[in-house]
């Protein structure tokens, strides 16, 4: 006995009537030129110093330091006590 072929998928003659439309194209991108730094143009610097961190946290850090060095609980709270100051 002979298997009938694979038949392709049944398109309706309305199919194109019946198919959502096609969405609009997105914007093209937005080209700038990057700014170029000038040679007479004077250096900008930034003196304000970096936020500091809780004290909470230089403790919780410095604990988690002393830890991961192998020190023992008595030695992380003095190694804490002075590394957070």
């Amino acid at each position: 006995m002979v298997e009938p072929a694979a038949r392709a998928q049944y398109v309706s003659p309305d199919a194109a009537r019946l198919a959502p439309t096609l969405p609009a194209p997105p914007p093209p991108p937005k080209i700038e030129v990057p700014k170029v730094p000038q040679f007479d143009a004077p250096p900008r610097y930034n003196y304000q110093p970096l936020p500091r961190n809780s004290f909470g946290d230089r403790v919780t850090k410095c604990l988690h330091d002393a830890a991961a060095a192998g020190l023992g609980p008595a030695d992380r709270g003095t190694y804490a006590r002075s590394c957070a100051n």
